[in-house]
């Protein structure tokens, strides 16, 4: 015993004891901010310094409003997927109905003659009853949402096509293309209607009873709808509602586009979910916010936009956003395990 005393003090080593109240501190300032900042933010801090680093063009202010512009309408349609995910749905069409609405827009304009106005209400028509077909098969048809919501992306996909044979559609009004190339108090016009949705449904989610109650119906259906909750009425609603924020995402694509193309969106179906998982909506439902869901878009749009001005090729994209959405959803687990 004295022996080892004697060669801890000649050599300099200090108690292990002593050693963990030094380190204690430390892990003590990691602890409280973990606790206080959310994941998803320090991600984002994290990628931001690493594109910044790396490009020198990364923060100028054209690129970041490149970014705002670019994820107006991945952010519309997160929007509406994290509410399906609060209630522990799924929605696998809001791609195929942001294309469908957009395409019949399109049709009764050019085609029929209808008033542009009146046929952007159909649009958005439509996708409330897309929304509402999701939300009647998976409650009172009691299908699963995963099968009901592949079946009607299945056939907006198809509408969209078969609407002008697949061929996309221009000539829509000036006012109308300008509405994404405006700008609003310096910030562009398509950014100011995605924070402004975001607004919106932070609100109904957090001070109304009715957007409370999403939370309870993720957490145990059946013990809300004991407390009085209307489940099947909420969920439906709640599909309702996102097919409306897809075709209102139509719009904004329709408008930075000048065109509407049978195929826009499809493709964003990805992007979507990743932005709701990333942003800390867990995918078993009664968990997640538009906070969290906005700050897991930026996370989105910054490495798209960084890894365009990396030269990183487009077909690798998708496979780091692959990664991000596994990461995502292992930290999910374990953070439910605790």
């Amino acid at each position: 015993m004295v022996f080892l005393v004697q060669t801890g003090r000649k050599t300099g080593r200090k108690p292990a004891t002593q050693k963990t109240e030094e380190e204690r501190p430390a892990m003590n300032a990691i602890r409280t901010l973990l606790r206080y900042v959310p994941g998803p933010l320090i991600g984002l801090i994290l990628v931001c310094i690493v594109f910044s680093t790396l490009s020198p063009y990364f923060l100028t202010t054209r690129n970041i409003f490149n970014i705002f512009s670019q994820m107006s309408e991945i952010g519309i349609m997160a929007a509406g997927a994290a509410l399906v995910i609060i209630i522990g749905g799924i929605d696998l069409s809001v791609g195929a109905v942001l294309a469908v609405t957009l395409m019949l827009n399109a049709w009764l304009y050019r085609d029929m003659g209808v008033p542009f106005v009146l046929s952007s209400l159909a649009g958005l028509a439509l996708g409330v009853v897309v929304g509402l077909v999701n939300g009647v098969l998976s409650t009172y048809g009691r299908i699963q949402p995963f099968v009901a919501t592949l079946a009607t992306m299945s056939a907006c996909s198809g509408l969209a096509l078969f609407i002008t044979n697949g061929s996309p559609v221009t000539g829509f009004p000036e006012w109308f293309g300008n509405i994404t190339s405006s700008y609003f108090l310096g910030l562009p016009l398509g950014f100011v209607i995605l924070v402004s949705v975001y607004l919106v449904v932070a609100f109904w989610l957090n001070f109304r009873p009715t957007g409370r109650a999403l939370y309870a119906i993720g957490g145990n259906e059946e013990v809300a709808r004991l407390s009085g909750i209307n489940t099947r009425r909420t969920k439906v609603m709640v599909y309702a509602i996102a097919g409306l924020l897809a075709a209102l995402a139509g719009l904004i694509v329709g408008s930075r586009l000048d065109a509407a193309h049978p195929t826009a969106g499809v493709n964003d179906l990805l992007s979507v979910i990743a932005v709701v998982v990333i942003g800390g909506a867990s995918l078993s439902g009664g968990s997640g916010g538009m906070s969290g869901t906005f700050i897991g878009l930026m996370i989105i749009g910054v490495l798209r936009n960084g890894m365009a001005l990396l030269n990183v090729s487009p077909n690798l994209q998708p496979v780091v956003i692959g990664f991000a959405i596994i990461l995502a959803v292992m930290l999910d687990r374990r953070s439910a395990q605790r």
